[in-house]
């Protein structure tokens, strides 16, 4: 029930690995699943997968362009912009599949893809659930308040010094970590070091593929990140936010303020006490917590509607 997939993102090969739950009889919903800042589909994904299937819906987890297995040059140009295209590409790919049920389809998103979701919501009205997981939502107040006042200042420097010479030269520009270990002394755009700690191991244990870098001028374009404007556009669409409480990775006040903007009547957040951003990437029990609130919501809005769709049909 697994297989591995490819399909045209403006061009370029993106490659996914496409997974129906067991016992699947005629179209199923799927969920599109793409992962946050220099992720690949190994990371996490497989665990929230697993709930997901569980609860009767087909999961298609996918690398972006310029990342992962996916073809694209630069490596590791995290552009939201084409991120979230990516999206909507993988939304058209897995709707035309003979097993899919092309009337549900949903997209779930983590961290930076957790942003990106919501604005597939917004945009694509073939979505009809969206599930937003510890968001980045605000990539300027996002940065200001990670690295502080002094050292903003030294992060926008660098991005200035490498949007000249990236002019000057015709090339992509330079790169910087993702985190460091020690974020004081090396410039980082997420300065963390359990960041470092809890990426790099499961880069050992499960996601060969994962780069803990990119390009500078990523960073650059994560600082115009804003999904207050999409947020504000979902009127309908059925939207779950997870959120760890305290998350001072990406500003858990921000994502509940994000949450509130939403008007669609069929939203729900849930607050997971006593956990951290990297903890739902890296403790069992919290990921089956976030992937278990996941699971009903797939069940409730998608599995059961499917069900209900083809019952109607018979």
């Amino acid at each position: 029930m697994r297989k591995e997939v490819e399909f045209r993102s403006e061009g370029t090969l993106v490659r996914g690995t496409l997974i129906l739950p067991d016992a699947a009889k005629g179209p199923v919903p799927a969920v599109v699943m793409g992962g946050g800042w220099c992720y690949v589909k190994e990371i996490v994904m497989p665990h929230y997968a697993k709930a997901i299937l569980a609860a009767g819906a087909a999961v298609l987890m996918f690398d972006y362009r310029h990342s992962g297995a996916s073809e694209g040059e630069p490596r590791q140009l995290i552009d939201p912009a084409r991120q979230i295209e990516d999206f909507k590409n993988a939304v058209t790919f897995v709707a035309g599949l003979s097993e899919i049920d092309a009337d549900n389809v949903g997209v779930w998103g983590i961290s930076y893809a957790g942003g990106h979701v919501l604005a597939v919501g917004a945009t694509d009205p073939r979505v009809k659930c969206v599930i937003s997981n510890i968001p980045v939502v605000d990539g300027y107040e996002n940065m200001r308040r990670v690295h502080g006042s002094t050292r903003f200042n030294d992060l926008q420097k660098l991005i200035m010094e490498d949007r000249v010479a990236r002019t000057r030269d015709g090339t992509a520009g330079g790169r910087m970590p993702m985190s460091s270990l020690k974020p004081a002394e090396e410039l980082s755009t997420w300065p963390f070091g359990l960041i470092h700690e809890v990426f790099h191991d499961i880069k050992k244990r499960e996601a060969p593929l994962h780069e803990h870098w990119s390009t500078i001028s990523s960073t650059e374009m994560l600082l115009s990140y804003n999904v207050f404007p999409f947020a504000e556009r979902i009127y309908n669409t059925p939207v779950l936010m997870v959120v760890a409480e305290g998350d001072e990775i990406t500003l858990w006040d921000q994502e509940i303020k994000a949450f509130n903007s939403i008007p669609s009547p069929q939203k729900e957040l849930v607050v997971i006490p006593h956990v951290s951003h990297m903890s739902l990437y890296s403790q069992q029990t919290h990921l089956q917590i976030a992937g278990a609130a996941a699971a009903r919501f797939v069940r409730k809005h998608l599995v059961e509607k499917s069900t209900a769709s083809a019952a109607r049909a018979a």
